[in-house]
């Protein structure tokens, strides 16, 4: 993830890096699909002309890739944690001092929280390493 990066993740990156010739520090894997954060002006760059840059890395790869701007602080977080859940939608979000509640309708909820919760606990991981707070699903 973003505090911890093991062997398989700094590959990813540097692979990243020499397709795009970007380099990030921010990788992690959501429901299958290896997200890379960049900041907001060179998200056009890192995924290339025609999805060139994406495609390339989904050929090497064999995984989805998704490229994302990187969020500038809490203020972001609701477009972050939307466009790591794409195409999955929320009804709000809600910010405190502890942590992040998500409001989710019935069906929206049961895609957001996966099979045995693995999409929550990987979403779970994800906001605790770029916000520093804790995440819940309503």
């Amino acid at each position: 993830m973003v505090n911890v990066l093991d062997m398989k993740d700094i590959r990813y990156i540097n692979l990243f890096g020499k397709i795009t010739k970007i380099s990030t520090r921010y990788c992690f894997i959501y429901n299958d699909t290896i997200i890379f954060a960049v900041p907001r002006r060179l998200v056009s760059k890192a995924i290339g002309e025609d999805g060139r840059n994406v495609k390339k890395i989904n050929m090497i790869t064999k995984k989805k890739i998704k490229i994302i701007p990187t969020p500038q602080g809490i203020h972001h977080a609701k477009e972050f944690i939307q466009a790591v859940v794409n195409p999955t939608t929320f009804n709000d979000l809600e910010i405190t001092e502890k942590e992040i509640i998500i409001t989710a309708g019935n069906q929206n909820k049961a895609a957001l929280l996966g099979r045995n919760k693995r999409r929550l606990l990987e979403l779970r991981e994800i906001v605790r390493d770029f916000f520093k707070k804790d995440l819940r699903i309503v």
